[in-house]
């Protein structure tokens, strides 16, 4: 017995004492945030205001510095989901456009015209579609924490004013490096080309390519009239959603409470995100367009007819990719959509 006795003795303290020489938790002294664009635009303000409230939550625990133009991974926007999943990358606010290359599922953003306003959009990213897919993203190895938006994409050209598919033919456009977008395109009668936004700009005004695909507000904060982008076209066909995210054993690596508080600031900052990604488009006089046309564009807005011509012309591709990205996942969606309140 008093042999137990010592023994049990010697154990406990042993293990106090392996306790005791455990190193605490600690953290980095930088997190690297990845994000395709700097805080001039929306999407960069957004990670911007994310990193200040994180900073400021934690005390300074948890310092996030930004990395934009994608610069972590050499500037391949296709990259960056494979990166954070990696460890090469802390976290990111990332496109669903350039994430689904790895996540099959994003591509149901990317339907042509399945979301015709902004209310169709937060009918997906808040409600089930949204929810399902934070599954899938946490599933496949990163932790998804809010959503932002880029925005609907517009397209704009240096040839003429786009008002049916005819007028798109021939054009070289410029796409993310998304297999739906080549088909999108080439349906249309375009010649999609696949760059990175930071290649597409000298492109655009050398005329290498004749125009691109882009939110508004990417539009203005590249000043992308300055590069014989003379026309756009108001067509609404994509809206960008933006995911906050962060790589897995980062996440594991703080504290619950300061899980929470990284979490509490994604979402506080994708809301704001959103709103300013949304200003001067949202209302009904549209005052980003009056500033568009100042710079000497030409803004076409589609009649309902015009419109439906470029819906007709997609939908074998949205049929196509329908069943790619799962049936049961798009009649999710559209039913969400028909649901909504406008």
């Amino acid at each position: 017995m008093k042999f137990k006795t010592v023994l049990g003795l010697a154990l406990a303290c042993a293990s106090l004492a392996f306790t005791a020489a455990a190193p605490a938790q600690t953290y980095k002294s930088e997190y690297k945030m990845s994000l395709v664009v700097g805080p001039a635009f929306p999407w960069g303000k957004g990670g911007e205001i994310w990193a200040n409230l994180v900073r400021e939550r934690t005390q300074g625990r948890i310092n996030i510095k930004l990395y934009p133009g994608v610069s972590l991974i050499q500037g391949d926007q296709t990259r960056e989901f494979s990166a954070i999943r990696q460890g090469v990358i802390d976290m990111a606010i990332g496109s669903t456009i350039n994430w689904s290359p790895q996540v099959k599922e994003l591509n149901i953003f990317s339907l042509p015209f399945l979301m015709p306003d902004y209310a169709a959009a937060d009918a997906l990213t808040q409600g089930e579609v949204g929810k399902e897919i934070f599954r899938i993203i946490d599933k496949a190895g990163v932790v998804p924490l809010a959503w932002g938006e880029n925005g609907y994409r517009e397209i704009s050209n240096s040839k003429l004013a786009i008002k049916r598919p005819e007028d798109m033919k021939g054009l070289k456009i410029r796409v993310v490096g998304s297999p739906l977008f080549l088909d999108t395109f080439t349906a249309l009668g375009a010649n999609p080309t696949q760059m990175s936004f930071a290649d597409a700009q000298p492109a655009l005004a050398t005329g290498a390519v004749d125009g691109q695909e882009n939110p508004l507000s990417i539009y203005t904060a590249a000043k992308l009239h300055n590069s014989a982008q003379k026309y756009i076209t108001m067509w609404g066909y994509v809206n960008d959603p933006l995911v906050f995210v962060v790589n897995k054993e980062v996440w594991a690596s703080w504290t619950e409470a300061d899980r929470a508080i990284v979490k509490q600031a994604a979402q506080d900052a994708g809301k704001q995100e959103i709103a300013i990604a949304r200003k001067g488009l949202s209302e009904a006089d549209k005052p980003m367009l009056k500033e568009i046309a100042a710079l000497g564009t030409t803004v076409t807005q589609l009649s309902p007819d015009e419109r439906a011509s470029f819906v007709k012309a997609t939908r074998p591709i949205y049929d196509k990719w329908k069943n790619q990205i799962g049936a049961n996942l798009v009649n999710t969606a559209e039913k969400s959509i028909a649901a909504r309140k406008k």
